[in-house]
């Protein structure tokens, strides 16, 4: 079944812009994904907008010195942004501008049989085996936590450190009261960056945001 995409645009209650593109069942794959692009590209504010890449993979936005995170998973693509930082280096990881994002669908059950190549032995007793959502909350902050650090080479169980799950949020408005997650990332020098997490459920999709308490944030008022 056809239907059209639907574009939406949200501050988190921690200050986060969050953009996320939805529908067209009847595309798939790259197409879909080069279409909701375009899609995400036409609703700037000031203009069309275009992402680029650092040579670590990282997404840029072309032209804007603000930090973006991206994600796309089966019929959904989702963006985080930071406000602009033109005073800090958006080619490494630091607190004013740590943010990543990633989405899974809620019911992605293949996550169990995964547990333990991601998560370190004190995780394993943190997240219920039996538990999927909370499953699919700890993949995606791996993996938020994996684009909020801008390198490869760091350990998955060991590097990105899940200390406790957030709470699940299912419904909007978001309440700044529900708690978050906390995190932390070893980076290659040795450092530790604290972060925090944030999941809330998106129609059939869990997103968990990964960011510094001290990056950035935008005003709920801001778009």
């Amino acid at each position: 079944m056809q239907t059209d995409f639907i574009y939406w645009r949200h501050i988190l209650p921690h200050g986060i812009k969050i953009e996320e593109i939805t529908g067209r069942e009847d595309k798939s794959g790259e197409v879909w994904r080069t279409l909701a692009y375009q899609i995400y590209g036409e609703n700037g504010k000031e203009g069309f907008r275009t992402l680029s890449h650092a040579p670590s993979g990282a997404p840029l936005l072309d032209g804007m010195p603000a930090r973006v995170s991206v994600t796309h998973t089966d019929h959904l693509l989702a963006i985080a942004t930071l406000p602009k930082t033109p005073e800090a280096d958006l080619l490494r990881a630091e607190p004013r501008t740590a943010l990543g994002i990633d989405a899974e669908r809620h019911d992605r059950s293949k996550v169990l049989s995964l547990r333990s190549r991601f998560l370190s032995d004190r995780e394993l007793a943190l997240v219920p085996e039996d538990d999927l959502q909370a499953n699919v909350m700890a993949w995606t902050a791996k993996e938020a936590l994996f684009k909020a650090a801008l390198t490869g080479g760091l350990d998955w169980k060991n590097d990105y450190r899940i200390l406790s799950l957030p709470t699940l949020q299912t419904e909007f408005p978001l309440s700044a009261s529900i708690p978050t997650g906390e995190a932390e990332i070893i980076l290659a020098d040795g450092s530790t960056l604290p972060m925090s997490l944030f999941s809330y459920l998106s129609e059939d999709y869990i997103i968990t945001v990964a960011y510094s308490p001290k990056c950035a944030k935008f005003k709920k008022s801001s778009r």
